[in-house]
């Protein structure tokens, strides 16, 4: 992958389907893309991207994984979910058909970022 593409570019984008056969980003190719993004991290070695929040309540939580739901079937690109302690979600991605990371997994990374999502207060 020769060009990274900005927050705004990602969002623009879709996702493509991926049946394998395609290499997956290497660990500087997701570095520089993971760039582009706020607050997501690489996990593995590099295989997915995870962010965490802490949203208001268990059915803020809920609310947000519907939302998060609704676009991945949306973009056919489905993320790993996860709540605990009632109010800590976190989502994974990666291209599962590469067992690896491509443009796909920062597209919808960038189209989550703009869902809403009631976070707690800090009050």
């Amino acid at each position: 992958m020769s060009q990274f593409l900005n927050a705004d570019e990602l969002r623009a984008g879709r996702c493509l389907p991926c049946e394998g056969g395609v290499p997956a980003l290497s660990a500087q190719e997701a570095e520089q893309q993971l760039q582009a993004l706020n607050g997501w991290r690489l996990l593995s070695s590099p295989d997915r991207i995870q962010k965490s929040w802490t949203v208001k309540n268990f059915v803020a939580g809920i609310d947000f994984f519907r939302t998060v739901a609704e676009l991945a079937e949306q973009e056919a690109h489905h993320p790993d979910l996860h709540l605990s302690g009632y109010r800590n979600v976190s989502i994974e991605i990666w291209t599962h058909a590469i067992n690896g990371l491509s443009l796909n997994d920062f597209v919808l990374a960038a189209k989550i970022d703009q869902l809403p999502v009631q976070l707690k207060s800090n009050g």
